[in-house]
């Protein structure tokens, strides 16, 4: 179902914005799975990073409440997505994605921020890769962030940058953390930069409750 529901969506994203292009897929680890990060900007990112990569595929993390829907919840699951409660994420949050590394053709996909409104890099991506001992690969979009601006026909980039080898980083603590985030950090910044010099990310506006 992973593979169709991408061509659906190659389909579909082509017909209402053909102007994408993809940069620096010569860095995708082609015989490994890895750990593809990247700065969460809209929620239809993923799909474009999911493009981009092909053929490899991806096991994704969403947050439970999509899951109360029995019938995305099954299509989700066909697509290699887990739950996870961002409230209590829980050790299965680490410990699927890993198990997913270690034992399946699967890489993983992880927004080190946890969401479009934050710009703040949390630690998940960095344990994952280091239980699971593989690279982080970064990745960055600039873009449309609102689906109805898409149809402008406005250019698309994704930008895939150099895998990010952790393996140095003898602990996780604290300072081993923040060494990766700025490692990754620094990796975003010199794709959006070689993208477009100029280019100004706008959190939207979290509405409140």
């Amino acid at each position: 179902m992973y593979r169709f529901l991408l061509y659906v969506v190659r389909f579909l994203t082509f017909f209402i914005n053909t102007n994408a292009r993809y940069v620096g897929r010569e860095n995708l680890p082609t015989e490994e799975n890895y750990v593809l990060v990247g700065p969460h900007r809209t929620w239809y990112e993923p799909l474009y990073f999911a493009m981009g990569a092909w053929p490899k595929k991806f096991s994704f993390m969403a947050k439970k409440e999509l899951f109360e829907n029995p019938v995305l919840g099954y299509v989700l699951k066909k697509c290699h997505v887990f739950p996870v409660d961002r409230d209590n994420p829980g050790p299965s949050a680490i410990k699927t994605p890993v198990k997913a590394l270690k034992n399946t053709d699967l890489s993983v996909m992880v927004f080190p921020s946890g969401s479009r409104y934050s710009d703040d890099l949390k630690g998940g991506a960095a344990v994952i890769a280091k239980m699971a001992k593989v690279k982080i690969v970064p990745a960055v979009y600039q873009g449309p962030v609102k689906f109805s601006a898409l149809w402008s026909k406005k250019r698309v980039t994704l930008a895939f940058g150099e895998p990010i080898d952790i393996s140095d980083i003898k602990k996780l603590n604290k300072e081993g953390i923040e060494e990766v985030e700025r490692r990754m950090q620094e990796a975003f910044d010199k794709l959006d930069n070689q993208i477009n010099p100029d280019f100004v990310y706008e959190k939207p506006v979290k509405k409140e409750k």
